[in-house]
């Protein structure tokens, strides 16, 4: 295998779309969002992106058999907004394919007219959070005032250990390529899948990009999820010391 390999699935027309990226990362927050807004918008498959880059080993599907592991770019074509949604199994396993990938991610923009990034994830506090903010950065400073009308908040050397990964590198990279980046980050605990912050973050996500979204299942899931981090909560102030079950965190993965 060639260190990345882009295989096109089909062709698609689009009007200056917006690149929305989501990949697994803290509380798999942008994954949710990035899956649902694909579920939800009826997007098409257009790119997968193999690479020896991601970890060594293949996805066990249904129905037994395997394939390997790769990203995906999913295209929306919207009366309001056209739109590039990226998500995938796995980020890169070694530093060097952080950029290597992240620098393919954006020659695909690049080819399909985008001007605008919105990178998706998790904030990690450690400990369960009830109301989770959403925390922006951004690759030009005319964007703070805008973002911050969304409700987006912007607190000084935050995060403190700066943003790891494609979600940080399309910003860095982007930019250097005339891209306008944002990164939206929603607050959560860091060991939870966490679909409230997910919630949180598309609820911002929508009213930048002036979409509707069914939010529903988000909404379940975050039902879901909030009956295992009462029992988490319990076991805490009881001392016990017992882990949730696997039929209880079954419907997260």
């Amino acid at each position: 295998m060639e260190r990345i390999e882009v295989k096109r699935i089909t062709d698609v027309k689009l009007k200056k779309p917006i690149l929305v990226e989501g990949l697994p990362g803290i509380g798999h927050v942008g994954k949710l969002v990035a899956e649902h807004m694909i579920d939800e918008l009826g997007a098409k498959k257009i790119v997968e992106v193999y690479s020896s880059h991601f970890p060594p080993q293949v996805i066990v599907l249904a129905d037994g058999s395997v394939r390997m592991v790769r990203s995906e770019l999913y295209a929306v074509n919207s009366g309001k907004q056209d739109l590039l949604v990226l998500v995938g199994d796995h980020q890169s396993a070694t530093n060097e394919g952080h950029y290597e990938l992240t620098s393919a991610y954006l020659e695909l923009a690049k080819e399909n007219g985008v001007q605008r990034i919105y990178t998706l994830g998790g904030y990690g506090l450690g400990q369960l959070v009830e109301k989770p903010a959403v925390l922006g950065a951004v690759n030009n400073l005319a964007l703070v005032e805008e973002m911050k009308r969304y409700g987006v908040a912007f607190k000084e050397n935050e995060p403190g250990g700066g943003i790891v990964g494609a979600s940080g590198l399309l910003l860095g990279l982007g930019g250097l390529m005339g891209i306008d980046g944002i990164c939206l980050m929603g607050e959560t605990s860091g060991y939870l899948v966490d679909p409230k912050s997910a919630q949180a973050v598309l609820t911002v996500l929508s009213k930048a990009l002036n979409i509707d979204i069914n939010m529903q299942a988000l909404e379940d899931r975050a039902k879901d999820m909030e009956k295992i981090v009462a029992r988490l909560r319990e076991m805490e102030q009881t001392g016990m010391h017992e882990v949730a079950s696997e039929e209880d965190l079954r419907y997260i993965r």
